[in-house]
């Protein structure tokens, strides 16, 4: 794609950066036929394509719009027409910089602004955890789109007061919205993998991933949430202390992959970013090296299971069918469904911002799910997993879980 950037962006890091991304694309539209939205809105606004141009015009000196500023919105940032695309672009990079952009010369409605803000500090508040007690509470008199995000409780459990008997130690992260919505997945992950001789420790000073932040509008707060984390884990990494940062919300994994990319013009933090990314691992990388020897240890798995692959596993982070593989090597018997490659609608907070897109993809993919008529729904990314059971009645669960479940029956 020819590229005639406008003189206030050209010779600018981020000039650079999208002039490399948009000479890639070569119009072929593959993408198209891999987009959600696109194939429900039929609009090429609506598709990576024509995102794409959006974009490349604005880079190029047009203004952009409120329509601009819907279209992008309206990207999931799945990036599935990453893994179709034969050319290698990095939408994803790109649709950062294009959001950031138009938001910048873009002034939202006071409606999203509030929506967006109350979001952004609320999900990084400490006072999350007791609003979210509240908010089960008042489930029942809840709107829909609120009372969806808000999952009935599951006990935690107890969990070895010991860990740090074992000379393997990993990273769990702190800071997250899943201990207080769903703490029953870090109990699990901390139980399965004491069994396996692997302690788990929360480091002091880490917090959230900076995802929120980052796809709220507020990118500068997300740049120094991942600073904050960096400072927090290199020195247990760098010092042998702790082998890795393993990451059981696949959502959470995809963000810290990239902390090198997002600090790559940051002279002081890209080289510590590169050596935290080469330490995460997806709790399914941790555990299928003892596949083997866990299986053994098992009873009482579903009869028969589905599982959602998270697009921020499977796309971002390219783990399609490791997770997978692991649980048929467990003894799992997966069922195939359709079209498994594409977004469940969730996608952080678009399921808030976004509710009517968010709700029909998610009932496209449990028509596909029912389908293969699962005792049990089985995924790996918190948010995929409350966006699909608001819609359904099947059990939706963190593997991870249903594994700590099958340990305890084998040990009765």
């Amino acid at each position: 794609m020819q590229t005639n950037l406008a003189s206030w962006v050209r010779d600018t890091n981020l000039g650079n950066d999208a002039d490399e991304i948009l000479r890639r694309c070569v119009h072929c539209g593959f993408c198209l036929a891999t987009c959600p939205t696109y194939q429900i809105l039929g609009d090429e606004r609506d598709s990576p394509r024509g995102r794409i141009y959006l974009i490349k015009q604005v880079l190029e000196g047009a203004e952009p719009t409120e329509r601009t500023q819907q279209h992008l919105d309206r990207c999931l940032t799945c990036r599935n027409c990453e893994t179709t695309c034969p050319s290698g672009v990095q939408y994803g990079a790109l649709v950062d910089i294009g959001r950031n952009l138009v938001d910048q010369k873009v002034e939202r409605p006071l409606g999203q602004r509030l929506t967006r803000s109350v979001l952004r500090h609320a999900l990084n508040s400490s006072l999350f955890g007791p609003a979210m007690k509240l908010g089960r509470l008042m489930r029942p008199v809840l709107p829909e789109v609120l009372r969806n995000k808000v999952p009935q409780a599951r006990p935690a459990g107890r969990t070895p007061a010991d860990g740090a008997r074992h000379p393997r130690q990993v990273i769990m992260l702190a800071g997250c919205v899943q201990p207080a919505m769903m703490p029953s997945i870090d109990a699990a992950t901390i139980r399965v993998l004491d069994v396996l001789g692997i302690g788990t420790r929360v480091v002091p000073g880490a917090g959230c991933c900076g995802a929120i932040n980052f796809h709220l509008d507020a990118q500068e707060a997300a740049l120094e949430q991942m600073r904050a984390n960096i400072d927090a884990w290199l020195p247990l990494l760098d010092s042998g202390k702790a082998e890795a940062i393993i990451m059981n919300a696949s959502g959470c994994g995809g963000m810290v992959k990239e902390y090198a990319h997002h600090l790559r013009h940051d002279p002081e933090y890209v080289a510590k970013a590169m050596r935290v990314v080469d330490k995460v691992r997806d709790i399914a990388e941790i555990v299928a090296p003892h596949g083997a020897e866990l299986k053994s240890r098992l009873a009482n798995l579903p009869e028969k299971t589905a599982f959602h692959p998270p697009c921020t596993l499977q796309h971002w982070q390219g783990l399609r069918g490791v997770s997978e593989q692991l649980l048929t090597e467990l003894g799992f018997n997966l069922q195939p469904f359709a079209d498994s490659h594409l977004c469940c609608g969730s996608a952080g907070t678009y399921s808030v911002t976004q509710p009517e897109l968010s709700k029909t993809l998610r009932d496209r993919k449990l028509d596909a799910l029912h389908a293969a008529e699962p005792n049990t729904i089985v995924s790996s990314n918190i948010g995929c997993i409350t966006h699909l059971q608001s819609g359904t009645d099947t059990p939706v669960r963190h593997w991870i879980e249903v594994v700590d479940e099958a340990l305890t029956a084998a040990s009765r």
